[in-house]
């Protein structure tokens, strides 16, 4: 068996479960500006477009922080 053989199957993204906590987790991230749409889709589990779905619904009931 050889060290140095990469094993492709360790290296590839692994699908997450999406839980509300990783959900609330990416929508907070997308509000404050600290995870751009990939991330925080790749973060929780879904789509592009599921996560844009599931950030509109959160922005209708959440106050903006800024003046």
């Amino acid at each position: 068996m050889n060290p140095y053989k990469i094993n492709y199957k360790d290296i590839m993204n692994v699908k997450v479960k999406t839980t509300p906590q990783n959900v609330k987790e990416a929508n907070e991230g997308l509000f404050s500006s600290k995870m751009n749409l990939p991330q925080a889709a790749e973060h929780c589990g879904m789509s592009i477009k599921e996560m844009k779905l599931t950030f509109f619904e959160y922005l209708k009931y959440h106050p903006i922080t800024y003046k």
